[in-house]
């Protein structure tokens, strides 16, 4: 959308009337994608569709109707920007809102959900402190901060049946599968890290919700390294990470490439139990879609609990469709209890019992059997007869008046089931029949496509009901294009008038601006940011081109790093200003640190405004309390994500020229976020290189800054493998405290080491580094190709990315400063 706004710029100076559309059009998304303060609210009103966008626009938190009469109301957080708004978090699925209901942030108990009486629906949770704000992250975490901004509540600690990358679950967090595809209410699956660090899929009875047998285990329950927490990083591997931090259990075994702008990734647990993951491009063809990457269980028909009905209801037949979902069928003589619910409990279309059968007519006449080739109920056994024929197991259950159905091998064993019959399935390999027992005149019903006889009434009644859900969608769709096209118009036109009244008020945004600035870029005046910072009071940094300053927005409250500019600088920093502004504007990734607002009131009163983070890279890694390992490697893994972005993904190419521990800021959850695009020179994707005077910071420059050398991305690549040696040894690449010997350059040192198999001196014999010795190797050989002196050598940030993950094998690397190129080929 920003490249798209720089491209219109020109249409839009010489049309003033369609900037104010555009301005009308985008002036809800942009007030809700700010912090969102106390006393705030939101409707559930369909013909009111406010929503609370995280930054990027990427997710939205609100409203979504459940019923085509809008009625009911789902408080939710779903995917913004994807035609099909995917739910990704549910509040009140168990109690749906009726339409008049609110949702308000209160100072006392957070988010707190009441109907137009104003009874209490749902709240939050318990808060140990006092409310100040609330924001949606761009990851899809919906936060509750204090006063000090340390989190209070968060949807990710609170999750319904989704987890999404940058999400971790503890132990004892549970996921709850939905009842139905629209029924938000709890359903009868659960996933679950238990105390002993297995990761288990169970069933539950409903409404008791009593917690029966797992039908999966990951066995990560091991006695001397158990799980710790089930975590989705941001490359999109869903694993179990161990107590020790270095090994995990991987569910995801590869992730689909991020080109062509990434995609958009989600693990479910289905309300059909099936815990999958999926992926969805951000950018490409229209009819974009999700697409499953795994599932577990691989069958869920062959899935078996040992209390409870399994996958399907009792009574029924499961059968596993192409692409891995169950589809769940009542046999011949049962139909389902609930017509709505396909995958609900089946039920016999006739009374069978014992007094029944003592009544003096022959058995013969009143109960036949329907043959069901390669089916089973498993758990439903009550008597096996061995060896017997087929025909002495027809006889025994048709005498039998407790026996519902047989089950007959070919190595003459009969099995005979009783109601309910549990976990019924379809499966090739039983090289067997089902013979169910029913009553005569319910013989030889139709069949369904795997040939197995099914009820009329199991699947046509969703069908029907899609049919007339469409008719209505379409009424009801046409209904709103109507009245919001009307509602446009009117809006056009007061807000022409107002707009141009205003205008003036604007006098301290520049009007000599190259190009237009990202919409989501706030315009600050100077007065604005020295009351937001106190005076500039509180300083957090300083550098060549300015000091950062920690500032509190006070129209929202939100906390703000502000770069106020040196006035020193030369003429070009104005026209360097306006760059920054118009191209880093457009740039949004969960690895870098979003740029809000900037103010222009002429070159001495030039500054950029920041969201705040609470800690660099260098406090955390040079620090007295050494980081572990893994996350160590998160935190490189992300550094590393957010560089490809810049350099490959994004819309106009990005050189940031001073990748070092004090420009990686790092959030709630550690995770890694590029700052500082002040020394940032950037390009445009058809070009390749660019020549500019020596930026960056001593011990992570390349040498091409020194040669006088066209500066390309290269440059990033060799100052992350200095980054990234500083991770894997957590030491200063140039160190004054090793003295003037071989350890006091970090990049000549970790080369020598790796050359005599010294490896193990780099992490100073650290115990969890080397139990993950593989891993180890791989990221000081992606360092050393990171750092050669020669930039053609050098791999590219996917390449870096791709080798950090295993997906490609990283060669034996030469000597950083010799001249033997090598050459690594592209996954």
């Amino acid at each position: 959308m920003a490249a798209t706004a720089a491209s219109l710029s020109p249409i839009l100076r010489r049309s003033p009337p369609l900037l104010v559309l555009l301005f009308l059009l985008l002036l809800p998304a942009f007030a809700a994608a700010q912090n969102i303060t106390v006393g705030q609210s939101l409707p559930a009103d369909a013909s009111n569709s406010t929503a609370w966008l995280s930054p990027s626009g990427e997710f939205a938190f609100g409203f979504r109707p459940l019923d085509e009469t809008n009625t009911t109301f789902l408080l939710c957080i779903w995917y913004a920007d994807i035609p099909d708004r995917t739910i990704v978090w549910s509040a009140n699925g168990d109690s749906p809102a009726p339409a008049g209901s609110t949702v308000q942030l209160s100072s006392t108990v957070g988010l707190v959900l009441a109907n137009p009486q104003g009874s209490e629906i749902w709240r939050s949770g318990q808060l140990s402190g006092g409310v100040a704000s609330a924001s949606l992250t761009d990851s899809g975490n919906f936060v509750i901060r204090a006063r000090n901004s340390s989190p209070l509540w968060e949807t990710f600690g609170n999750p319904t049946d989704t987890i999404l990358p940058s999400q971790t679950l503890g132990r004892g967090i549970i996921l709850s599968s939905r009842r139905s595809e629209s029924d938000f209410s709890k359903g009868r699956f659960r996933l679950i890290l238990q105390g002993d660090g297995n990761l288990v899929l169970t069933t539950v009875n409903l409404p008791t919700e009593q917690v029966n047998g797992a039908y999966y285990a990951a066995g990560t329950n091991s006695a001397t390294d158990p799980g710790t927490q089930l975590a989705f990083d941001e490359l999109g591997f869903l694993s179990v990470v161990r107590t020790n931090g270095g090994s995990r259990f991987n569910l995801t075994e590869s992730v689909p490439s991020s080109s062509n702008g990434g995609h958009y990734q989600r693990a479910i647990l289905r309300f059909d139990g099936v815990l999958t993951q999926y992926y969805y491009p951000k950018s490409g063809e229209s009819n974009r879609s999700w697409t499953h990457l795994w599932n577990q269980p691989e069958n869920i028909c062959t899935a078996n609990t040992d209390i409870g009905s399994g996958t399907c209801g009792f009574n029924s037949i499961c059968d596993l469709e192409s692409d891995g979902r169950p589809s769940c069928r009542c046999p011949t003589g049962y139909s389902l209890m609930d017509p709505d619910d396909p995958y609900g409990n089946c039920r016999a279309n006739y009374t069978q019992g014992c007094e029944e059968d003592n009544g003096g007519v022959r058995i013969e006449e009143l109960y036949g059997f329907e043959e069901i080739e390669n089916t089973d109920w498993p758990t439903s056994d009550y008597a096996l007869l061995e060896p017997f024929t087929e025909e002495g197991c027809r006889n025994s259950c048709l005498h039998d008046c407790m026996c519902a159905a047989a089950i007959f091998r070919s190595e003459n064993m009969c099995w005979k089931k009783k109601m309910p019959l549990s976990n019924g399935r379809l499966d090739g390999n039983l090289n067997g029949k089902a013979l169910l027992k029913v009553r005569r005149g319910n013989v030889s019903r139709r069949t369904g496509g795997s040939g197995w006889p099914i009820a009329p009434e199991a699947g046509d009644v969703v069908k029907r009901k899609d049919r007339e859900g469409l008719i209505v969608m379409g009424s009801v769709l046409f209904g709103i294009s109507a009245f919001v096209n009307v509602a446009l118009v009117i809006a056009i036109c007061l807000g022409f008038h107002f707009v141009y009244r205003k205008k003036n008020s604007f006098a301290a945004v520049s009007r000599e601006n190259d190009g237009a600035i990202e919409p989501n870029v706030r315009c600050f005046t100077y007065r604005e940011l020295e009351e937001a910072t106190d005076g500039f009071k509180e300083e957090l940094g300083r550098g060549a081109f300015g000091i950062v300053y920690k500032g509190v927005i006070r129209d929202n409250g939100r906390v703000v790093a502000v770069k106020k500019l040196n006035s020193s600088v030369n003429n070009d920093t104005a026209k360097e200003f306006r760059t920054e502004v118009s191209v880093i504007g457009q740039i949004h990734h969960k690895n870098l640190v979003r740029l809000v607002g900037y103010c222009e009131e002429g070159e001495q009163r030039q500054m950029l405004v920041y969201e705040y983070l609470n800690g660099t890279l260098a406090d955390y890694l040079f620090g007295e309390v050494k980081p572990s390992w893994s996350k160590r490697i998160h935190i490189a893994l992300g550094v590393a994500r957010g560089l490809l972005y810049l350099h490959e993904e994004c819309s106009t190419q990005v050189i940031h020229c001073d990748i070092k521990p004090q420009n990686i800021l790092l959030d709630d959850c550690q995770n890694a976020r590029i700052s500082d695009f002040g020394l940032a020179k950037l390009l445009q994707l058809n070009q390749s290189q660019t020549h500019t005077a020596i930026r960056g910071t001593r011990g992570y420059v390349a040498i091409e800054w020194f040669r006088n050398s066209p500066i390309t991305v290269k440059v990033d690549v060799y100052s992350f493998g200095v980054l990234l040696l500083e991770l894997i040894c957590c030491r200063k690449g140039v160190d004054s405290n090793e003295g003037a010997g071989e350890r006091a350059i970090l990049t000549d040192w970790a080369f020598d080491c790796y050359a005599e198999g010294g490896i193990d001196d780099l992490v100073d014999h650290e115990m969890e580094a080397l139990n993950d010795r593989e891993r180890l190797e791989e990221f000081v050989m992606t360092a050393l190709w990171c750092i050669q002196e020669e930039p053609s050598a050098r791999p590219t940030m996917r390449q870096v990315w791709q080798m950090l993950e295993g997906v490609l094998e990283v060669p034996d690397p030469p000597c950083p400063s010799g001249f033997t190129v090598t050459t690594i080929s592209k996954a």
